[in-house]
């Protein structure tokens, strides 16, 4: 026969308590470091983004430059007038292009914002737990059941 030792209820109250305590704390440290990790990334994404449209702007300025100095030919001028304000010469049909919104485009994006990514974070956390809840309680019903089934064998 093997000798177990036995733990008393203190014991196992004082493990309890501070098993419990560890495993939030591991859990926060987890889900922090999974958020920090989130921010930089989309930190990084915006910076990308942001650097993307100051290039752009830079480009639009360059034209504003050039058109501006084009703007001073008073032939440009006309020509620029008939296509852009639908002005037209004696004798002359003007014809427009129909253009579809970018509006609609935008629409069909989802994109989650910081608020619902936290939500979601903050939820699968409590799930987790839950769940690693369930999974000790049924193993120490399991070992519970294990002893009476042993205790009614003697």
């Amino acid at each position: 026969m093997s000798k177990k030792k036995r733990i008393s209820k203190t014991s196992k109250r004082r493990l309890a308590f501070f098993g419990t305590i560890s495993i939030i704390i591991i859990f926060y440290f987890i889900f922090s470091s999974g958020y920090y990790i989130y921010k930089i990334y989309s930190l990084k994404h915006e910076e990308k983004q942001l650097s993307n449209k100051l290039y752009e702007l830079q480009k639009e300025e360059k034209n504003l430059s050039t058109d501006m100095e084009k703007l001073k030919d008073p032939e440009y001028l006309a020509k620029y007038a008939r296509e852009t304000y639908s002005y037209s010469k004696d004798d002359e049909i003007i014809i427009q292009k129909y253009e579809k919104d970018k509006e609609v485009e935008e629409e069909k994006k989802f994109i989650f914002s910081k608020k619902d990514l936290s939500i979601i974070v903050i939820c699968i956390g409590i799930i987790v737990i839950i769940l690693i809840y369930i999974l000790i309680k049924s193993k120490k019903s399991k070992k519970e059941k294990k002893k009476k089934n042993k205790r009614l064998k003697k």
